[in-house]
């Protein structure tokens, strides 16, 4: 079962990259899900804080792509608004 869970967050990594989100300091960030067994929420709280560690996420064309990261983020049972949250941390530049 803990592997199922390490596959579910890196195929979720995955499917925000080929959406167009670029992920800085990646390892650091998988490290942490990984050591998680409640990465949605770790996940989610990186998103918002992470910047202190140097994960930062970039939008290298996330932003015409809404609908497939809206669809990831469903996929993988994240709660409520999520994906708009996330999508509220994305950087530009």
């Amino acid at each position: 079962m803990g592997q199922a869970a390490k596959e579910s967050y890196a195929e979720f990594i995955d499917s925000l990259k080929a959406a167009g989100v670029e992920i800085s300091n990646e390892s650091e960030l998988t490290e942490r899900l990984a050591e998680s067994q409640r990465w949605h929420y770790s996940f989610m709280t990186l998103a918002r804080n992470g910047a202190a560690l140097g994960i930062r996420f970039l939008d290298r064309g996330a932003s015409r792509h809404s609908a497939s990261i809206r669809k990831a983020f469903q996929r993988f049972e994240f709660p409520g608004n999520s994906d708009s949250v996330f999508a509220d941390s994305l950087a530009s530049d």
